[in-house]
């Protein structure tokens, strides 16, 4: 990536097309399916948040399969991204957080590919609901992987940085045969206005009192403010007492989807950013396909958790 100055020519533009940055929003960063088998490493997945979402917007300006962790996405949360075309012209998409969207002033279409003429401004609002949007351009943003991934990992600064203004964005060869695919079918649900989260048990479930276990059968929590791509962390709900007597648990490996009780009692899901070790006991996990509406959920979304074996 490169930086430039107001995303209308002054930038220090790779040769070919890009895409550069004259919003970023409050937070924008490159995403991809994420760094897979590297865990042992002590690096973190990352990778897009809402896994659906994010390869039906490549779907749509014909992305396919790419190999290693597919083509790289803006992942927009909360929307207010405006990028402009440079070098030539582009399909873009956008999915997830439904969200305002014009190309060259003019209203565009969510969920669908929509041509992009160089020079045009796209430009993606503040979402209407849920949380994060996804853009995707056919090519997908080529910028140098890291450990097989373009995705920006929040937690260890692996990957590029979250996008600033006047950041220039190479784009990738688009696959000769492929092009936009064109449907009124959007196989993505609406964000969710209470959010079920399957819970299968452990593996430190025995840490906690039978009254806690019980209580979190039946709890109602609410989405925290602090949330972010490392862990849905949860409040307004009973605080999870652990047994008496156990002491301090040694750090251990944590996996996508646990869900980790620290001190203060109240739950938090690991997301894509998570560690991959800690010492807080784990109390059980979240399934990975449930994890696509939590990264929509947004602050005050009621949660629940649901046995799952």
């Amino acid at each position: 990536m490169s930086a430039g100055a107001d995303g209308r020519g002054g930038a220090a533009v790779a040769a070919g097309r890009s895409f550069v940055v004259v919003r970023p929003g409050p937070l924008a960063t490159l995403q991809d399916g994420g760094r897979r088998g590297v865990a042992a490493l002590g690096v973190p997945r990352a990778g897009a948040l809402d896994g659906p979402a994010y390869r039906w917007a490549n779907a749509l300006v014909g992305n396919g399969s790419t190999g290693g962790s597919g083509a790289a996405v803006v992942e927009a949360t909360l929307g207010g991204l405006a990028l402009r075309a440079a070098g030539g012209d582009a399909w873009v998409a956008v999915t997830g957080a439904p969200a305002p969207v014009r190309v060259g002033g003019r209203p565009a279409a969510w969920g669908a590919a929509v041509r992009v003429r160089e020079g045009d401004l796209v430009e993606v609002g503040a979402v209407t609901a849920g949380l994060r949007c996804y853009l995707a351009v056919d090519g997908g943003f080529d910028v140098p992987p890291v450990l097989g991934s373009r995705s920006a990992d929040l937690l260890s600064g692996l990957g590029p940085a979250p996008l600033a203004a006047g950041t220039a964005l190479p784009l990738g060869t688009s696959t000769p045969d492929a092009g936009p695919l064109h449907t009124d079918w959007l196989p993505l649900p609406a964000p969710p206005g209470e959010l079920l989260l399957g819970l299968a048990p452990g593996p430190r479930r025995d840490w906690f009192t039978a009254d806690a276990l019980n209580a979190l059968a039946r709890a109602r929590y609410t989405v925290s403010p602090a949330s972010n791509r490392v862990g849905l962390r949860l409040t307004d709900g009973p605080a999870l007492a652990r047994r008496a007597g156990l002491g301090e648990l040694p750090s251990e490996g944590m996996v996508l989807g646990s869900v980790q009780v620290p001190p203060d009692g109240l739950p938090v899901v690991f997301l894509a950013d998570h560690p991959t070790t800690g010492g807080y006991p784990v109390v059980g996990v979240v399934p990975e396909p449930d994890l696509a509406a939590a990264a929509q959920a947004a602050p005050g979304t009621p949660v629940r958790f649901v046995p799952v074996r």
